[in-house]
């Protein structure tokens, strides 16, 4: 928890400190209250007393009452303030910290939790640090004052004051003992709720397919009860502490009555005024004691919870990315060549290369694609060019430039995407495809031409001012696709890289835009990949992936005749009259 204090700023430690000022002040005032007491005490008990000097000690105790109130009410606000600030700090934090990860590191923390941590796990911290700021503060300096003050007033009561103290803090460490272990389960638990109820809300439309729906609610059901069970048994326990603290407390104040009554029995008939005024006082003042233990007894309740968050927390921030940016001394401007160069690749902690061997040219302005069966390293070879993995061997060189050197900004800033799956985002269709650029509409319209949208955007009921629902919800596949790829369109890049993108769209739309591309963005180099041997037959340079390795590489005619897994792949595509029919055409 302490090292989550660092995302303080000089600001919010300017807050605490105003915080403490008002808090010492709260407590000097709730103090003084005793001693005005005793003195109206002993001006009761004494003869002859002006009931004018027993009504201006009882005005002193009501402007401490009031002022102790509005320090209370400064107190909150600057707490809230200062626990608002922390959580805000510490959530940006976390989110900046994912998004420099790499999958690699992305890959060690589920989506699920991620999204515990960010919230449920800070709702912890902000909690804790709302209500225990005061008291961390307050109860220390209020026990701590009031015990110097009663220690004079008799040792029978400050040794029963000390025993009750010493039974507390044994019965506060046992609970936290028993019950710290459980928190860390509970939030465990939460993460799984939590993705068993994405899992199902994200495959509902399969759940009801397969009549899943009881096997789905079973599997909801065994780990609510998991988690219902554990915080059962943690809040049970927990719960132990109140009517403990209380049962002190008021054994306490039995006990000093009684050792009072005793004390004063004894007393000669001067003394009696002064042990009974010193009962009121010490009385008073032990309450004050105990309720300071009273009072960290609710943040001893919460810190076993707010420990495990704070751990979770830190998991997260302290988790260095393997993707580093580089020092962005190098011309930025080029003209999308791409050079793999012996690359080799393994995941981490894998011990077989997904990649061996990888040598290539892209040459600016040349269509290259990418061919092969599922596994064969396709996509990670895309993972690569955009740095979401780095290298085990070798270099990729990005107009003549080692991608490690440029900055991941720069780095992407010359590169288009449209990856296998399409995201689409709870926006209109242009601000999707300018995603986070300047929205220039003549070519946001260019974009959705290109990738063939217009017809079905054109039909929107506010066009590209039509609201896209979270994931692309209210389009089918086919034209989320084609967003996707409008979204690359529209970046102007050096390189673009379609990931398998064409697979949804039919063979007219997939030739169609093809065409387009070739037409629009001749200057740009153009990376395909792809399952189908028809979306790539046209590019300058395909090569044929398998296990990792390049196993053909060459024009589509030149693979035909030289590669036989191409052949293969090619044949169980398209008929040799098709194939035929196409090289005709070319020619």
């Amino acid at each position: 928890m302490l090292k989550l204090l660092k995302e303080f700023k000089k600001k919010d430690w300017l807050l605490v400190l105003c915080a403490t000022f008002f808090i010492g002040l709260g407590v000097y005032f709730d103090l003084k209250l005793p001693d005005y007491m005793s003195q109206i005490t002993k001006l009761v008990q004494t003869e002859g007393t002006n009931t004018s000097l027993i009504i201006n000690q009882g005005k002193y105790m009501l402007i401490c009452a009031v002022l102790s109130m509005v320090t209370t009410i400064c107190t909150g606000y600057f707490t809230a303030w200062i626990s608002a600030r922390l959580s805000y700090n510490i959530r940006e934090k976390i989110y900046n910290k994912v998004m420099s990860f790499g999958l690699g590191e992305i890959k060690n923390f589920s989506t699920s939790s991620l999204i515990t941590r960010t919230t449920n796990d800070i709702s912890n911290i902000q909690m804790f640090m709302s209500m225990g700021l005061l008291v961390i503060i307050k109860s220390p300096i209020t026990a701590v004052w009031a015990i110097v003050k009663i220690l004079n007033k008799g040792y029978e009561w400050s040794i029963l004051t000390g025993v009750v103290v010493i039974i507390l803090l044994t019965c506060v460490t046992t609970l936290i003992t028993l019950v710290s272990p459980k928190f860390k389960i509970i939030q465990n638990l939460v993460d799984k709720l939590n993705n068993l109820t994405r899992e199902h809300l994200i495959g509902i439309r399969v759940v009801h397919a397969f009549n899943a729906e009881n096997y789905q609610t079973n599997k909801f059901n065994d780990s609510n009860k998991e988690l219902t069970d554990v915080r059962l048994f943690a809040d049970r326990m927990m719960s132990l502490m109140s009517p403990i603290m209380y049962l002190m407390m008021h054994s306490l104040t039995l006990g000093i009555y009684i050792i009072g009554a005793i004390l004063i029995n004894k007393s000669g008939n001067i003394d009696k005024l002064t042990t009974f005024s010193n009962m009121v006082v010490f009385s008073s003042y032990a309450m004050q004691v105990v309720m300071s233990f009273l009072m960290m007894s609710m943040i001893f309740t919460m810190y076993p919870r707010t420990s495990i968050s704070s751990k979770r927390i830190l998991e997260v921030i302290n988790t260095n990315s393997s993707i580093k940016d580089g020092n962005g001394k190098v011309n930025t401007k080029g003209f999308g060549t791409l050079e793999f160069k012996h690359v080799y690749f393994k995941y981490p902690d894998a011990n077989k290369y997904i990649l061996e061997d990888i040598n290539f040219k892209i040459d600016g302005g040349k269509t290259f694609a990418f061919i092969g069966a599922t596994g064969s390293g396709k996509t990670t070879i895309v993972n690569l060019i955009f740095r979401f993995y780095d290298v085990t061997k070798g270099e990729i060189l990005l107009d003549g430039v080692n991608i490690k050197d440029y900055k991941l900004e720069d780095l992407h800033n010359k590169l288009g995407y449209a990856p296998q799956k399409a995201t689409l985002f709870s926006r209109s269709v242009k601000e999707n495809i300018a995603y986070g650029n300047d929205i220039i509409e003549d070519k946001v319209n260019k974009a959705i031409k290109i990738s063939q949208a217009k017809n079905f955007v054109d039909k929107m009921e506010n066009n590209i001012d039509s609201i896209i629902a979270r994931g692309g919800t209210n389009i089918s596949g086919g034209q989320k696709q084609r967003l996707n790829i409008a979204r690359s369109i529209y970046k102007d890049a050096e390189i673009y890289v379609f990931d398998d993108c064409f697979s949804a769209l039919d063979y007219k739309t997939d030739y169609k835009l093809r065409k387009e591309l070739k037409n629009n963005i001749k200057d740009s180099s153009i990376i395909i990949v792809a399952q189908r041997v028809g979306t790539i037959m046209e590019a300058d340079n395909i090569i044929v992936l398998d296990e990792g390795k390049i196993v053909g590489q060459g024009k589509h005619k030149e693979l035909l005749k030289n590669c036989d897994i191409y052949k293969e792949i090619a044949y169980s595509q398209l008929s040799k009259e098709e194939l035929a029919w196409v090289k005709k055409k070319k020619n």
